[in-house]
């Protein structure tokens, strides 16, 4: 597993939770190290046992977790920079959509070795989509139903998201889009603000 991921995966859970929860959760799964290093790569049953360790931890469900994770990684400060590389997938959210099959490509220009979920959509009418996520992490879907959830928001669209479990080897989640035009986004500007 690369080590991006498993970083993703630690920030989550010490921002979220704190500094002391992260330390808990890397003893209880046995890591023998504090911190992920970003570009080094790792078994894949690491990151399995951190995810487990926090399950117990924290004293919730797996789906829960992940998909708090998906959030995160749009919505908190430290990770503004995912959040900006995701929007210029298009101006609008089903503009969006439509560019994630993109997505583990460009992951792959920027970080050759990195290995992002395969993504399909298939459009079931004007407003009406599915997505499919394959990956060897268990729950991947549920991170990119997070993930959604917090891009929709970000459009200001009202969707109506739902993890339908597995077709093909694949999760499998439905997007309705209720109200293109919901709310107000977040602010977004193609050139990044200096401050």
């Amino acid at each position: 597993m690369h080590g991006l991921i498993n970083r993703s995966l630690q920030c989550f859970l010490r921002d979220t939770y704190g500094p002391q929860a992260w330390g808990t959760i890397s003893r209880d799964a046995g890591l023998g190290f504090d911190s992920f290093e970003a570009m080094l790569a790792y078994d894949a049953t690491l990151t399995e046992d951190v995810i487990r360790a926090a399950m117990r931890h924290l004293d919730r469900p797996r789906e829960t977790m992940l998909e708090d994770l998906g959030t995160y990684l749009v919505s908190h400060p430290n990770v503004e920079a995912l959040r900006r590389l995701l929007r210029f997938g298009g101006v609008t959210f089903v503009d969006f959509l439509h560019s994630l099959e993109d997505l583990p490509g460009r992951g792959r220009m920027a970080v050759p070795d990195l290995d992002l979920p395969n993504l399909t959509l298939v459009g079931d009418g004007d407003d009406q989509f599915r997505l499919s996520c394959s990956n060897s992490v268990n729950g991947i879907g549920f991170v990119m139903l997070g993930l959604l959830r917090a891009m929709a928001d970000d459009y200001g669209t009202l969707v109506l998201l739902e993890h339908q479990g597995f077709s093909n080897q694949a999760e499998v989640i439905s997007i309705q889009i209720l109200e293109e035009s919901f709310a107000v986004g977040r602010r977004f500007d193609l050139a990044a603000r200096l401050s």
